[in-house]
């Protein structure tokens, strides 16, 4: 009783002592504002140092919305924008006594010179950012004070995300022409760490030497389609390839006190179809060289147990990091892969599968036009994020219809916008599957000749680049052990010593 009257007397002397309201203004820079457009009217090439980045709404005045809306008009029509040519397009506006000519007339002669004319802009800028972010925070408390009852958190933490980023992305004002002579610095910086890097690659090398020396490595900002049936391995090559990168990680720190990736790389995997434990045991068996179903059934000795406990000791210390959230929405997706980057910081992305992927809630169209929303969604994700984006795609049935079974760009499951938007496409094949289904009985005429045949491709498997837009196409041969469900390169004749 005591604690409820201590509260109630609380509320009282609170509602009774309320302080009075304070009243902000958004932030504006009215000076900055009629100093620019009055270097336009003036001096109409002043316009050109700012219409990259700034926008009529960035104004926080109508008037002012409205002068640079229809000197931009004019100025990109090739008229003249000055306070005489403007005054018939404004109409009449309250200025406080002043007429929209007078007003003009007063801008330009407070006008600011042409060379201040883009720090001016960058000023207005900067402040309708300012008054964007207030308007997003107002929508995260007024949402999180009336919620219903079904909202999830999570969901409108996505959705303040998605909205920050866009602010984010619409308010870069980098861009336009740059130097050649820039460009071909970075060029010559990136082949400076390719040659410092381990293998000599240009991009992130997957552990798979001859893949490597057909791709140089992943490169940054691509987007990389594995595809293939079912049962060919593409989840095995996926984890197989996102482990190799993150056991060799390593980094080192930069002069502002981050980290820069020297090796290797940290790895954001998104499993949309197995649960996060599944793809560890998977992953274990692989490295402990012990098959999965062995693990599962708890059919393993000392020997293997302990080879386990050791790949799970060096696993704990990698940096994979694994989603395993089922049906998850392409913004979902790249809010989630956004957050990791910017907390632990990501290299690699990975996404199993892309059919698992959905659009935004908001479209009703065919799964092909949801697909190509998914796909250009990925593309802009890894150029956005700067980080190679891996994404296992599925394949049409009309593969199996075929006698030669190796799969085709026109294979790919609504394949127009996969294509596409892919820089690189692998098709992951293993004639050794096809051969054992088609297994005779034993003791019939076929079947010496079909374990000849079965003897040919056992253990083997092409990654067949389908296309790749800064380098050749082709097939590559990789050892594949089934049982492990793990790719490794192949030993060639070329590189085993000499027979006596």
């Amino acid at each position: 009783m005591p604690a409820i009257e201590n509260l109630a007397e609380r509320a009282r002397l609170g509602a009774s002592a309320s302080p009075e309201p304070v009243f902000r203004l958004a932030p504006h820079n009215i000076e900055a504002e009629q100093a620019l457009l009055g270097a336009i009217l003036v001096n109409n090439d002043a316009f050109d140092r700012v219409s990259d980045f700034l926008k009529a709404d960035h104004f926080s005045e109508e008037v002012h919305r409205r002068i640079f809306d229809v000197a931009s008009q004019l100025i990109r029509a090739g008229k003249l924008a000055s306070p005489i040519t403007l005054k018939t397009f404004l109409g009449e506006h309250d200025l406080g006594g002043v007429t929209v000519p007078q007003y003009l007339a007063r801008l330009a002669a407070e006008a600011t010179t042409v060379i201040n004319a883009e720090d001016y802009g960058r000023t207005i800028h900067d402040l309708a950012l300012r008054r964007d972010l207030i308007l997003i925070g107002e929508d995260i408390v007024n949402a999180a004070y009336d919620a219903p009852v079904n909202a999830s958190p999570c969901e409108q933490i996505e959705d303040a995300e998605r909205k920050l980023y866009s602010i984010a992305e619409t308010g870069r004002y980098e861009g336009g022409f740059q130097r050649f002579s820039d460009a071909l610095t970075t060029a010559v910086d990136m082949a400076a760490k390719a040659f410092e890097r381990d293998g000599r690659l240009s991009g992130i090398a997957t552990g798979l030497a001859d893949l490597d020396r057909y791709m140089g490595g992943l490169q940054p900002s691509d987007l990389v389609i594995v595809a293939g049936r079912p049962g060919m391995g593409k989840t095995a090559l996926a984890t197989n390839i996102a482990f190799n990168i993150a056991s060799s990680h390593e980094d080192k720190p930069k002069p502002d006190g981050t980290r820069e990736t020297v090796n290797g790389g940290i790895v954001g995997f998104f499993s949309l179809e197995m649960s996060a434990e599944q793809l560890a045991t998977r992953i274990i068996a692989e490295q402990a060289t012990v098959p999965s179903s062995k693990i599962r059934r708890g059919d393993i000795g000392e020997p293997e147990f302990h080879r386990i406990a050791q790949a799970a000791r060096k696993i704990q210390t990698i940096p994979f990091y694994i989603d395993q959230s089922g049906g998850l929405s392409i913004a979902q997706l790249a809010a989630r892969a956004r957050r990791l980057k910017r907390q632990r910081g990501l290299d690699v992305l990975v996404i199993d599968y892309l059919q698992l992927l959905g659009g935004s809630k908001t479209r009703s169209d065919s799964r092909v036009q949801e697909v190509t929303e998914i796909t250009t969604g990925l593309k802009a994700l890894a150029k956005d994020l700067n980080v190679p984006v891996i994404a296992l795609s599925q394949l049409s049935r009309q593969v199996e219809s075929r006698d030669d079974k190796r799969p085709q760009l026109s294979d790919l499951r609504e394949s127009g916008s996969i294509e596409q938007d892919a820089d690189v496409v692998l098709f992951v094949f293993r004639e050794e599957y096809y051969v054992n289904s088609r297994k005779p009985r034993e003791g019939s005429e076929e079947f010496p000749k079909w374990q000849t045949e079965a003897a040919k491709v056992h253990g083997k498997a092409e990654i067949i680049i389908g296309k790749q837009r800064h380098g050749p196409t082709g097939t590559i041969e990789l050892a594949f052990e089934a049982e492990m469900t793990r790719f490794s390169n192949l030993a060639r004749d070329e590189n085993l010593p000499d027979h006596f």
